[in-house]
């Protein structure tokens, strides 16, 4: 009887889709906030526009650098621990192969079907501590290009979402106007951004654009009702 061979398909571009999320949800909002808190006291669209994009380059290297920073964090803290290991497996390896058994026997093996599986392991000091990153302290290798990727992802995706809301000021030359057009096309580009988010991070796409247009709409309310306040 033929079979239909199993074909697993996982989402596994999830650090790149996260770097595109935090730049773009900052991008949107940030920026769309500033630009409404302007509106309520620029009378002109220069004004908002030139702090619209020099606060989209600052953020954009701030978003991008700590990006950066956080890649290259995670490296150096999983390069400490798999040196932790090799020091341990070599000053304590008794302990170390107890720690191993203990894990299958989490698993719910018994001692005598463990043993010869933990005399494997141990048997190559490389294989040894790559085991024990992964199943002792949850840890994976690192990409060693992940920082660069990241930086660059989350400061181009903050930048692609900051020209939205400054589009509108752009082109129109009514502060007030341009408002009322930068909500209406902000809003509906957080509500996109929030159903593409929600489809590939396993939340509902509906409820991932609502919950990303109220941030954002919040976000740009107080901004606009402060300014108003202080003008």
């Amino acid at each position: 009887m033929p079979t239909i061979p199993h074909v697993e398909t996982h989402f596994t571009a999830t650090e790149a889709v996260r770097d595109i999320v935090i730049g773009m949800s900052d991008g949107l909002t940030v920026p769309f906030a500033l630009a409404a808190g302007l509106s309520s006291a620029a009378a002109s669209t220069h004004i908002v526009v030139t702090a619209g994009l020099a606060e989209i380059a600052a953020g954009s290297i701030a978003m991008g650098l700590g990006g950066y920073l956080a890649a290259k964090t995670d490296r150096e803290h999983y390069n400490s621990e798999r040196k932790r290991e090799f020091d341990e497996i070599r000053e304590v390896p008794e302990k170390e192969i107890e720690e191993v058994q203990q894990i299958f026997l989490d698993f719910g093996m018994t001692e005598e079907d463990a043993r010869p599986v933990v005399n494997a392991i141990a048997a190559d000091p490389t294989r040894w501590v790559d085991f024990m990153m992964r199943f002792e302290l949850g840890l994976s290798a690192p990409d060693p290009g992940r920082a660069r990727r990241s930086a660059f992802t989350i400061a181009l995706s903050y930048i692609v979402g900051g020209l939205v809301p400054l589009a509108s000021y752009m082109i129109v030359k009514d502060a007030q106007t341009a408002l009322y057009s930068s909500i209406v096309i902000t809003l509906m580009a957080l509500f996109v951004f929030g159903f593409v988010k929600g489809h590939f991070t396993g939340l509902r796409p509906i409820k991932g654009a609502l919950q990303t247009t109220l941030i954002g709409g919040l976000a740009a309310a107080a901004a606009f009702g402060i300014a108003r306040l202080i003008s």
